[in-house]
């Protein structure tokens, strides 16, 4: 029964000793990424990025967004729902950093549709989240399904599909991968607020950082 107890405090203590490590390691990251941002301010928010919201909002979110990512998908009714909140005084710009096969020929699309219409880029980019599960499978990744997704919305496919190929769209994605190295972004999403990194990782930290920026 000793020997049992010894066993188990030292798993335990094992366990602790894991995610204090593992926090310690966070915390060495987001120090890193703040320096980051600090040095290059200017490679957080590039003209030409798709935004929503005033030019001058008081709070400025920038989100570096893989569309294969599940944590994206899980925060975006979020975010979605923080820009009707705080209306007129939030900006959300999303930059791309596509860590994950599959995700930059879904970018390509995206920034396609976006050649169409705004309107018609956040359609997409909500059709593509709800779909995730049918084309990001990240063992054997299918983006060709998200053909599927957007054939509600009243698009001209065959443009979409040529405009892939637009210089402007790669030049864009070029600079949005520069720009996570200079930032030093290693996962999605990341979120910087006025040019600081997240403090604190979920939809109430983003938020409660969001409302800071109000304060007087």
């Amino acid at each position: 029964m000793k020997r049992m107890f010894i066993v188990i405090a030292a798993a335990l203590l094992l366990i602790a000793g894991f995610f204090g490590g593992s926090r310690w390691y966070q915390n060495e990251q987001d120090v890193q990424q703040a320096a980051a941002a600090r040095q290059h301010g200017d490679a957080l928010n590039r003209p030409g990025s798709p935004s929503l919201g005033p030019l001058l909002a008081r709070a400025q979110v920038v989100e570096f967004f893989d569309p294969a990512c599940e944590a994206c998908r899980a925060f975006h009714p979020y975010v979605k729902q923080m820009l009707q909140t705080h209306a007129g005084k939030m900006r959300l710009i999303v930059r791309y950093a596509p860590f994950h096969e599959g995700s930059e020929y879904v970018v390509k699309v995206l920034e396609a549709v976006r050649l169409q219409g705004d309107t018609l880029y956040w359609q997409a980019l909500d059709a593509v989240l709800e779909g995730q599960p049918q084309w990001a499978d990240h063992g054997r990744p299918q983006p060709d399904k998200v053909w599927e997704l957007l054939a509600g919305l009243e698009l001209d496919l065959e443009r979409v599909r040529r405009d892939m190929e637009d210089p402007r769209i790669a030049a864009l994605i070029a600079q949005d991968s520069a720009d996570i190295v200079a930032l030093d972004v290693r996962r999605t999403p990341s979120f910087f607020v006025n040019g600081q990194p997240l403090r604190n990782f979920g939809p109430e930290g983003l938020d409660a950082q969001i409302r800071d920026t109000f304060a007087p």
